[in-house]
């Protein structure tokens, strides 16, 4: 029900127009009554009403008087203004301050109730536009910082994103660089690592350097775009302090490229420089921090453009899928052969992808996977080099699928005999599992979980409660039922606990004493 406030100086009309009118038909409620537009503000300032209906002339503060105050401080208030005929043309002026609606006295209860219908639905109509408004900012501040993300992997290597696409969207995410330059940051993890470790590092990485603007996955690397600090010296020690709080934590290694500083419209550029950087890690060595300045003396060469997602092939490999990995080497190939390079060239392209699926290989079968590395360069053309290629990436991958099938069931284990443990934590939670027991994702153990239980987690957890609550009163029934529900989670809320209870029981807690008794 939308507030009205009724304004007229003549107490006949204003205890009339109170009594006569049904509100309520009109989706109304009559708050309150004014003798002027002195009065009348009073009351929107103490408690804002949605409409407002007022004479035209009153003492003190006459209607168009109120009705602009009103706008002014108030504009989402509607006004009806009730004028003599000879005020008519003159109570028209009102449309500045936002007035649609006239009514000529005298008026009867049929032209109020139409008058106030036409502003309700005006309202309902705002209000759900408001309400879609919030819903769209909402949904947007949700998935910004994906966007944030792909934006920043597809504008280092999708060279159709240019300029333009950058202005569009540092309007949207609201950064201001204030002029200054950028460097780019790419860090490459070393050795046998699981693709929550390239999330470790982007968050350790972002909790420590200072003023980074954007950071994404691509491909096996964690890329940071920050802006370029006065002392590029306390941007190196910062760069080795998250190596080596990634080092202690994880045991894992890293390897960082540091680009030159430059306009952020030429972070492709910068990109294809720490790409650079990191193919000479093999010289350098695996935990350096590599600058352009490291490889100036180097052979130089432009890196040519082959458009394939690296990205889905690995990740089918490390999920076990070996029909779409084949597909995805398959199509690698198609495309390579459609380039039409050199034999050296076609190689080079296989090398590097061959040697990033044999580091998605068992850490003891690496070494064997490097000596089939020198045969496949043996090989004379691509139509052999595939299906030797596509061998090797399947075992890997058949590899894979067994270790999931297995540590699945290891991390659904120790979900389970979490709960166990823990069944009476009013913290217990799949997002507290996830995050603070088994530092993992919590959709991604969600999905898990259900698929190897068939149930959701929560409503796992409540049935493992209610069975263990079943089973305190079968060993004493005299238990009471608040000790039940603080012991079993649900804290200084035993309502709540009997609720769930019978859900799952069919009856309530103390139904289920009687039972016993």
């Amino acid at each position: 029900m939308y507030k009205v406030l009724l304004v007229d100086d003549e107490r006949i009309i204003l205890d009339g127009i109170s009594k006569v009118v049904d509100w309520a038909a009109a989706g109304t409620v009559l708050a309150g009554t004014a003798r002027n537009g002195i009065e009348a503000f009073e009351f929107v300032e103490q408690s804002p009403p949605d409409i407002i209906i007022s004479d035209i002339k009153m003492p003190g503060m006459d209607g168009l008087q109120l009705a602009a105050k009103v706008f002014e401080s108030y504009p989402h208030i509607k006004l009806i203004l009730l004028s003599g005929f000879s005020e008519f043309e003159y109570a028209r002026s009102a449309m500045s301050y936002g007035v649609k609606h006239y009514l000529l006295k005298p008026c009867n209860e049929s032209k109020i109730i139409e008058a106030l219908t036409e502003l309700v639905d005006e309202l309902n109509r705002e209000e759900k536009q408001e309400q879609f408004v919030l819903n769209m900012r909402h949904g947007l501040e949700k998935v910004l910082p994906h966007v944030k993300e792909q934006f920043l992997k597809e504008f280092v290597t999708n060279k159709t994103y240019g300029n333009r696409d950058w202005e569009y969207y540092r309007e949207l995410f609201d950064l201001d660089l204030h002029d200054r330059k950028v460097r780019l940051i790419l860090f490459q993890l070393e050795g046998h690592f699981e693709f929550e470790h390239m999330f470790a590092v982007k968050n350790i990485a972002e909790d420590l350097l200072q003023k980074n603007v954007l950071s994404s996955t691509v491909g096996e690397q964690v890329l940071i775009v920050v802006e370029d600090p006065e002392s590029v010296s306390e941007l190196y020690a910062c760069i080795h302090q998250i190596r080596e709080t990634f080092l202690r934590y994880y045991k894992i290694d890293l390897t960082i490229a540091l680009s030159e500083a430059d306009e952020i419209t030429r972070a492709r550029s910068l990109y294809k420089q720490t790409l650079e950087c990191l193919n000479h890690r093999f010289y350098l060595g695996e935990g350096s921090l590599i600058t352009k300045r490291d490889i100036v003396n180097t052979e130089q060469f432009e890196l040519s453009e082959l458009t394939f997602d690296e990205d889905k092939l690995m990740l089918h490999i490390k999920a076990g899928h070996w029909e779409e990995a084949s597909e995805e080497i398959d199509l690698f190939f198609q495309k390579l052969a459609g380039l039409r390079s050199n034999i050296s060239m076609d190689k080079s392209y296989v090398i590097q992808l061959f040697m990033a699926i044999i580091r998605l290989g068992d850490a003891e079968a690496i070494n064997h996977y490097k000596e089939n590395l020198v045969k496949l360069m043996d090989l004379e053309t691509l139509q052999s080099i595939q299906p030797f290629f596509k061998n090797v990436a399947e075992r890997i991958t058949l590899g894979h699928y067994e270790h999931n099938k297995n540590k699945h069931c290891a991390i659904i284990d120790k979900v389970l005999d979490i709960i166990n443990r823990h069944i009476g934590n009013t913290e217990l939670s799949l997002n507290w599992v996830a995050h603070q027991m088994l530092y993992m994702n919590s959709d991604y153990l969600g999905k898990l979980f259900k698929k190897r239980t068939g149930e959701k987690f929560s409503n796992y957890v409540m049935k493992a409660r209610i069975a263990k609550a079943t089973e305190m009163i079968d060993q004493k029934a005299d238990i009471k039922i608040f000790e039940l529900a603080e012991l079993l989670g649900f804290g200084d809320n035993p309502q709540y606990f009997s609720q769930v209870f019978k859900k799952y029981a069919g009856c309530t807690p103390s139904e289920y004493i009687k039972t016993t008794s």
